[in-house]
């Protein structure tokens, strides 16, 4: 039964008013009519309670106006054809009067009751619709892999449940690129409205526009981290503008739209981070090799070079000449090549430090032998302190990193200037300065020198990869230390390193 006036009441809803007064006239004359036969055999009381329920059926199915016609046409049946005198009127008993009265009103409350009711069903069954629609939508969000498919699950929701034209603005940093082809919408924007929407994280609902095409709503779209963006909304395909439910609808969704933007992010930032690893992994993986390889080579062009310049037969000056640009060069390759294998080696956390006592004297040392005829036109002039103690270092690594701070001196600065090396104690600490007299650090150079491949401003006097204050800075880091570059008041450019002393053992005296 329940099904049955269910299911009217969804047909009476395509009629027109006019259609539903007629309607409910001829029900009620039909009633009027059944009901005829029966005068005599049943109490008025009855037949007006037949009236009620007949009143109640229409207000159900025809709705609010079929229920105020049907409760006044009831009425006045009920008085010209069953209260004597009948077919009039008029009434010979007062007391119908007020029967007439509560029948009527009766009628009117039960049939307003009956339209609140049905309009509240409805009401529950388009949330219920509209619940499993956003279920629907918020699954296949779930399942989306890009913006596209986002963007397209968007617009047939607002489309099929609210009649409205989405779309989404991407916002970057707090901003929208209105102009970024993933931001083009088939609908005109009010830009700052969208601005006002993302900054604000308020939702912007400009009632005066909605019966033009542009855009007069604007929902913030704000996940767990940040506002990804607005969703823009625009009402010129419906008849009238979306109620308070509509509106919480739209701004629900626009919480699982967030939500999904937010993780596509995390999925592109992480799928970016595998392709860098893996980019820098095969970067490492062939300089490693290439720098292997390319040692061997270089060593031997570096003996056959010392060799010619150490002949014991006479050799020309041009021969001799070229024999040492050929060991300089040499030199200078397998700095290069040195100092691409370290820091493969140093990014991979494959060299360990062989840490034990050395002379600061003697490491650098070293290096200006290692360096021999690359120093040889300057004057390099050392001066390590009496009473500094051992210290604790990598001899191979800081020999690296005094051997790639003297070539950069060599380079930047003038032939025959002279470069210092200073070496004192202070504070528990070694103090270590290289200094030079060529042009010194740039003030744009300062932040940016260990930069890696960062040649600085001055590239185009000397070659190099820009590679070797990066290396000195993570070998020093590695030894817990600390380097710093400034200028010297007089001119030259000047490398600080700082070691920790630590407790040094005793060097015996020698008697």
């Amino acid at each position: 039964m329940l099904t049955t006036i269910t299911n009217l009441s969804v047909r009476a809803e395509g009629l027109s008013t006019w259609q539903k007064i007629a309607l409910s006239v001829l029900i009620c004359s039909l009633s009027a009519a059944l009901m005829d036969p029966l005068i005599g055999h049943l109490d008025l009381a009855n037949i007006v309670m037949v009236f009620l329920l007949v009143v109640l059926f229409i207000s159900v199915t025809l709705g609010r106006v079929g229920a105020v016609v049907a409760a006044v046409v009831s009425v006045l049946f009920f008085d010209v054809l069953f209260v004597p005198p009948r077919f009039s009127l008029a009434v010979e008993n007062a007391q119908y009067v007020v029967t007439f009265a509560v029948m009527l009103i009766t009628g009117l409350i039960s049939g307003q009751m009956a339209v609140g009711l049905r309009d509240k069903e409805r009401q529950a069954l388009q949330r219920e619709i509209r619940t499993r629609a956003l279920y629907d939508t918020a699954r296949k969000l779930a399942g989306a892999i890009a913006m596209a498919q986002v963007s397209e699950i968007c617009q047939t929701f607002f489309r099929d449940e609210l009649g409205v034209a989405a779309a989404i603005l991407i916002a970057d940093d707090g901003e929208i690129d209105f102009e970024a082809p993933r931001n083009q919408t088939p609908f005109p924007l009010e830009r700052h409205l969208a601005q006002n929407a993302l900054r604000s994280d308020k939702t912007i609902h400009n009632q005066a526009m909605a019966n033009t095409r542009y855009a007069s709503i604007y929902v913030p779209l704000k996940a767990s981290a940040a506002i990804r963006g607005v969703l823009a909304l625009s009402q010129f395909e419906r008849s009238t503008v979306l109620n308070v439910d509509e509106l919480s609808l739209a701004q629900a969704l626009g919480a699982l739209l967030a939500i999904t933007i937010e993780r596509l992010h995390y999925v592109e930032v992480a799928n970016q981070a595998d392709m860098d690893r893996i980019s820098e992994r095969l970067r490492a993986t062939i300089l490693s090799a290439l720098s292997h390889d390319l040692k061997t080579p270089l060593t031997v062009i570096m003996g056959l070079a010392e060799s010619l310049s150490r002949a014991d037969a006479t050799l020309s000056e041009p021969v001799l000449a070229v024999s040492g640009d050929i060991y300089a060069n040499a030199v200078r390759l397998k700095t290069m090549v040195n100092n691409l294998l370290d820091i493969v080696r140093l990014e991979q956390g494959r060299m360990t430090l062989g840490l034990e006592w050395h002379s600061v004297e003697e490491v650098v040392g070293a290096s200006i032998q290692y360096l021999g005829q690359s120093l040889a036109r300057h004057t390099i002039r050392v001066r390590i302190a009496a009473d500094l103690p051992l210290v604790e270092m990598d001899a191979i690594l800081m020999e690296r990193v005094f051997s790639n701070l003297l070539e950069n001196a060599a380079k930047f600065s003038p032939p025959g200037s002279v470069i210092e090396i200073e070496a004192t104690a202070k504070n528990g600490n070694a103090l270590i300065r290289v200094c030079d007299r060529g042009p010194g650090f740039l003030p744009t150079d300062l932040d940016t020198a260990f930069e890696r491949y960062n040649r600085g401003s001055l590239a185009h006097v000397q070659e190099g990869l820009g590679l070797g204050l990066s290396i000195c800075q993570m070998i020093i880091k590695a030894h817990h230390g600390d380097i710093d570059l400034h200028n010297l008041p007089q001119g030259g450019a000047c490398v600080q390193i700082v070691l920790q002393l630590g407790n040094a053992p005793q060097v015996p005296q020698e008697t």
